[in-house]
């Protein structure tokens, strides 16, 4: 693995991470992780359906962190690892539902060339998931998509980690002091 030069952390003592890199601009830190909490826990799209999405991303962009993190809320709705060993190149067929393989080709379109969306997919998710809920699922992938090519390009990822369950950003527990 090459070494990929590295933003050093602004908070003293803690290592290079996604937040301590961030907090060099303060103000864009803070920004950003109200608009990720309000993300997440904008009740337009399932907690399930976003982390659906959000595995498909990290496993096509390679994110290594990004592929071992679960949160916590969907855990909580029933994805299970089961569920999310599913989610690979082969997802069309397999055993997920037709709203989880319509979920995953509207990421896929959105991370390879979004000019090239079916239209038809995107009809058929709007009466799944309401205007609401595609405009959510839509923003979330273009998130997660930055994200990871953020934190690949700073070489914020670990070379090894296990799957961790993380509390859901914006959630009670995300907010706790003893959670952080």
């Amino acid at each position: 693995m090459s070494t990929v030069p590295r933003v050093p952390s602004a908070v003293p003592g803690q290592p290079p991470a996604f937040h301590t890199v961030l907090a060099h601009a303060p103000a864009i830190q803070q920004n950003f992780a109200a608009l990720y909490a309000d993300f997440w826990m904008d009740p337009a799209l399932s907690q399930r359906d976003r982390e659906l999405a959000r595995i498909r991303n990290a496993r096509v962009t390679a994110c290594g962190f990004c592929r071992q993190v679960r949160f916590s809320l969907a855990r909580e709705e029933g994805l299970d690892e089961a569920t999310l060993d599913l989610v690979t190149d082969a997802y069309a067929e397999s055993s997920l539902s037709d709203r989880e393989k319509r979920i995953l080709a509207w990421t896929d379109a959105i991370i390879g060339d979004p000019a090239r969306a079916d239209p038809a997919l995107g009809e058929t998710l709007r009466r799944d998931l309401g205007e609401a809920g595609l405009a959510a699922l839509t923003l979330g992938v273009g998130l997660f998509l930055g994200l990871a090519k953020v934190l690949i390009t700073l070489g914020l990822e670990p070379e090894q980690m296990p799957v961790t369950v993380l509390p859901t950003p914006g959630s009670a527990a995300y907010r706790a002091p003893a959670a952080r």
